[in-house]
């Protein structure tokens, strides 16, 4: 089993740091990747392929919703974690006229042990995928 690792994309920076050393002490066995908005989120992915991407949906220039789709064009069964602060985010990204699907959706603000319950039922996934 490869190591598993996640690309966190989020373009606020108090929120990014936060979550990305919250989540580098709770997974201390997983590489955490960090960009800050969906064209560095992109690039990263390409360079690392992270298994777990965990994404704002709503950033300038290319949103999660946007770089997800190419993201999974490039490696489909990569797992995706949503973050948004609008719930109606949640329900325009589930629309018939986005075929774009995230595993899990998280409203801000968030609260930690849903965010561990995403990334641990992400690895459950991953990890019955490989066997």
């Amino acid at each position: 089993m490869p190591e598993i690792s996640i690309l966190l994309v989020e373009d606020e920076t108090i929120t990014l740091e936060y979550l990305y050393s919250t989540l580098t002490i709770k997974y201390s066995g997983m590489t955490i990747h960090r960009a800050y908005d969906g064209e560095e989120g992109l690039e990263l992915f390409e360079a690392h392929s992270p298994q777990i991407v965990i994404t704002d949906l709503n950033m300038p220039g290319m949103d999660g919703k946007q770089m997800a789709s190419r993201i999974r064009s490039i490696k489909p069964d990569s797992k995706f974690i949503a973050l948004t602060g609008f719930m109606d985010e949640t329900a325009s990204a589930e629309s018939a006229e986005n075929s774009f699907q995230f595993d899990y959706y998280i409203v801000k603000p968030i609260m930690l042990q849903e965010l561990f319950y995403a990334v641990e039922q992400c690895v459950n996934d991953i990890e019955h995928h490989d066997t």
